[in-house]
C-alpha cells in the first residue's frame, strides 16, 4: 500500500511540478501595467508612483530596452516604499526576450545601483547591506554582477 501511495504520489509530482516550473516564468507583454496593477489591488487607489518607478535600459547587453521597477518609489496608503527595510528596497530586473515579452529574472533587496563600463561591458553595480557581504560594519557593500541573457554572475564583492 505505501508503495502504491509512493508511486502515485511521484506520478502526481511528475505532473505538477512542471506546470508550476512554466506558470513562475510566464512572459509578461508590460511588466510596467503588472507591477501598477499589482500595488493599485494592494494600496487602493490612492497609490502613486514616483519617477524612478520605472528605468528603462539594456542590462544585460543584447541592445533590447529592459526595464528595473524600483518599489521604493511606491507610495502606499501614505507610505512610501511600504516593502522597504534597512536592507534597502525591493528592485525587480526584467529582461526583454527576442521572442517578445519580458521575463523577470531576479529581484534584489538593495540601497541603490549603477550600470558602469568595465573591458566594454556593461555592469550593474549594487549597493546593498553590509551583511551581504558578510560584514558587520556600517559601510554599505558593493557587489558588481554582469548580466547575460537571463542570468546574474556575480563578479566581485567589496
Amino acid at each position: 500500500m505505501k508503495l502504491l501511495f509512493t508511486v502515485l504520489l511521484n506520478i502526481v509530482a511528475f505532473i505538477v511540478a512542471p506546470a508550476i516550473a512554466n506558470a513562475q516564468q510566464a512572459l509578461l507583454t508590460d511588466p510596467v501595467a503588472f507591477e501598477k496593477e499589482h500595488f493599485t489591488k494592494r494600496c487602493g487607489p490612492d497609490v502613486s508612483f514616483g519617477e524612478g518607478f520605472v528605468t528603462q535600459q539594456d542590462i544585460n547587453n543584447d541592445k533590447r530596452g529592459d526595464i528595473v521597477i524600483n518599489e521604493g518609489e511606491i507610495t502606499c496608503k501614505g507610505e512610501k516604499g511600504p516593502d522597504c527595510t534597512d536592507d534597502g528596497c525591493p528592485h525587480n530586473f526584467y529582461i526583454q526576450v527576442d521572442t517578445g515579452g519580458y521575463l523577470m529574472i531576479a529581484t534584489a533587496q538593495i540601497y541603490s545601483y549603477d550600470f558602469i563600463m568595465r573591458f566594454g561591458n556593461m555592469v550593474l553595480v549594487m549597493k546593498m547591506h553590509p551583511r551581504f557581504c558578510d560584514r558587520t560594519d556600517s559601510e554599505p557593500c558593493l557587489i558588481t554582477v554582469r548580466v547575460r541573457g537571463t542570468k546574474f554572475t556575480t563578479i566581485s564583492k567589496k
